[in-house]
This record gives structure tokens, C-alpha cells and sequence, in this order.
């Protein structure tokens, strides 16, 4: 059977070979054309051969394929790198955390026994004011004492039924003594008692406020610890000023005598301030001022105050023990 050559375009143009196929002048190269033997194929003619499969492209996605005869391993899927690795950290981290508690136990076989611990005292756990939140619970029950031979000084409220705490020489140098309450209330006050060994003298007033506040009574106080000291210095109503305890048992030489186991404080007090409450920082009141150093003999404070501990002014002891005395 002839193949029929009419039904297909030549590649390339020249002669026919005996061959019986077409290929380009020159002898140059080209696709070689057989005749198609199919019978009852779909068409008749010349065929191509089929292409040669091109090696792919080398790209990042993996690896070249290898063209040589031999088979090449394929792989690890990565289902089974990642129990490959899932495998590898659990191991890693056994170890680590086997080495941590290895050296933890060996750290707390070398520590000592922690020992009890210490109680909370007092200081430690009283709820701590501020200067003016002091101020504010001790202003109603400060009050202002003069008397007609010129003496001024300050008190405090220390009952329900109004009696007055002060320093013995603010109202030992006679005449008639006038208290002046926080809201403006004045009174006729007599002397209740006094005791010129500790420099303390209560007051009764002939006439009390509305209202009466009397001052809350602390206990102890240690050096270092806060201190506030109201009263009126130089007439001047209601001064507040603040500083710490600098020294205790401290003695003190006044008119009256010598005055031992004072309390020392560095908190501003002058002239006037002498019978005005100290103050802890709790806002109650842990001393009664007496007197201050004055080195120049200029009544110009130096910076050193005393006062007549709280226990011992209300006649429950001396020194800075604990109150808890008789009330006045």
C-alpha cells in the first residue's frame, strides 16, 4: 500500500530519499517521518515520533530527578519526619527537665530549715495616717488655754466629760485660766490637779461644746518612729508639725526641777505648744509637751522637744511603757 503523501505539508523543503520519507535539504536535522501502518486509523499519512520526555526543570521544591539507570531511595515522607522530630524534642526535654530536678533537690538538701517566723507586732500592723488624717482626728479635742497673768499654752480633751490635759507651768503661775474649744467655745476652767514633779495639770471647764471629742490614748513608742505634735505656738490656733522620735528616757531640767524618761522628738514646737498633745501615727497620743532644749536662752526652738510620756501623764506609770492608766 502506497502511503499517501498528498494529505500532509512537508517539514522542510527537498527531494525525495528512497527512504520513503521526507527530511530536510542540507542533511540537516529534523524529525524523521514514517508512514503510519494503523489500519483503519483515524488518519493516514505520515506520523511524528513520539517527543522524547524532557528531564524537568531544576527548581527549590526538591530534589533533581536522577536520569541513571540505577533506582534511588525515595525521601521520608513528612508525616515521618514529623514523628521523627516529634520524638527527638520529647527526648531533649526529658533530659532537661531530669537535669532541673536533679540540681533543684541537691539545692534544697543544702538549705537550712527556715525557723518560725516572727509575729507581727503592734507597730507592724496598725493602719499608718497620713500627717493631715492625724491632724484631722485630734483637731476637735485640741484645745486653747490662757490665763489672766499673760501664760499661753495648749491641751487636750481626754474624757467625755470635757477634762483638759496640759503642762503644770502652762497654769501654775496663777490667776484665771480660759479654755478655748476647737468650734469657738470659751470656758472658766479650774485646775483639777497638778503634779510639778512630772510638769502635768488637768483643767475642769465650767462650760463644754455641743459636742465633746475626747482625744483616743496610745501606748509606747520606740526611736525612729513618727511623731506629730499639735497645738498653738505663739498663739498661733491649731499648728501642726511632724518629725520622729530622735531619743527616749531622756532627762530634763525645768523650773520645777529635773523631769526624767522623756520622750525626745525633733518636731517643731516653740513657746504656747507646751501642754499640746504628741502624736503616733496612728493618731492617738502618746505624749504631752513639756519643754524644749534652748541652748541660745532665746525660747528659739533647736530642733530637741520633750514630752511627758502618755502612761506616765495620766498617773499609769513612768518611762514609755505601755497607757492603760487610770482615766483622769
Amino acid at each position: 500500500m502506497e502511503p499517501d503523501v498528498r494529505s500532509r505539508t512537508p517539514i522542510a523543503t527537498g527531494g525525495a530519499g528512497a527512504g520513503g520519507g521526507v527530511r530536510p535539504a542540507g542533511g540537516g536535522r529534523g524529525f524523521r517521518v514514517e508512514p503510519d501502518d494503523r489500519p483503519g486509523g483515524p488518519q493516514r499519512g505520515f506520523r511524528a515520533p513520539p517527543p522524547e520526555d524532557p528531564a524537568p526543570a531544576a527548581t527549590g521544591a526538591g530534589p533533581a530527578r536522577d536520569t541513571g539507570s540505577s533506582p534511588t531511595t525515595p525521601p521520608p515522607t513528612s508525616a515521618r519526619w514529623r514523628w521523627a522530630s516529634l520524638a527527638a524534642v520529647l527526648v531533649v526535654a526529658m533530659g532537661l527537665i531530669a537535669v532541673l530536678g536533679f540540681r533543684a533537690g541537691a539545692t534544697s538538701t543544702q538549705q537550712p530549715s527556715a525557723g518560725p517566723a516572727a509575729s507581727p507586732t503592734a507597730t507592724t500592723t496598725a493602719t499608718t495616717l497620713a500627717v493631715a488624717d492625724v491632724y484631722t482626728r485630734i483637731a476637735p479635742s485640741v484645745v486653747l488655754i490662757t490665763t489672766s497673768k499673760g501664760s499661753l499654752g495648749s491641751g487636750t480633751v481626754v474624757t467625755a466629760t470635757g477634762t483638759v490635759l496640759t503642762a503644770n507651768h502652762v497654769v501654775s503661775g496663777g490667776g484665771a485660766v480660759t479654755v478655748v474649744f476647737s468650734d469657738g467655745t470659751r470656758a472658766p476652767a479650774t485646775v483639777a490637779t497638778t503634779d510639778p514633779s512630772s510638769d502635768i495639770a488637768t483643767l475642769t471647764p465650767q462650760k463644754l461644746p455641743e459636742v465633746v471629742v475626747p482625744a483616743t490614748l496610745g501606748g509606747g513608742v520606740r526611736v525612729g518612729a513618727d511623731v506629730v505634735a499639735v497645738g498653738n505656738p505663739l498663739g498661733l490656733r491649731d499648728s501642726t508639725t511632724a518629725g520622729v522620735v530622735s531619743g527616749l528616757d531622756r532627762t530634763e531640767k525645768t523650773d520645777a526641777g529635773r523631769i526624767s524618761g522623756l520622750i525626745q522628738f525633733d518636731a517643731a514646737v516653740n513657746p504656747g505648744s507646751s501642754g499640746g498633745p504628741l502624736l503616733d501615727a496612728q493618731g492617738s497620743v502618746v505624749g504631752v509637751v513639756v519643754s524644749i532644749a534652748d541652748p541660745g536662752g532665746d525660747d528659739a526652738f533647736a530642733g530637741i522637744g520633750f514630752a511627758v510620756p502618755i502612761a506616765a501623764a495620766v498617773g499609769g506609770g513612768s518611762g514609755d511603757g505601755p497607757g492603760g492608766g487610770p482615766q483622769i
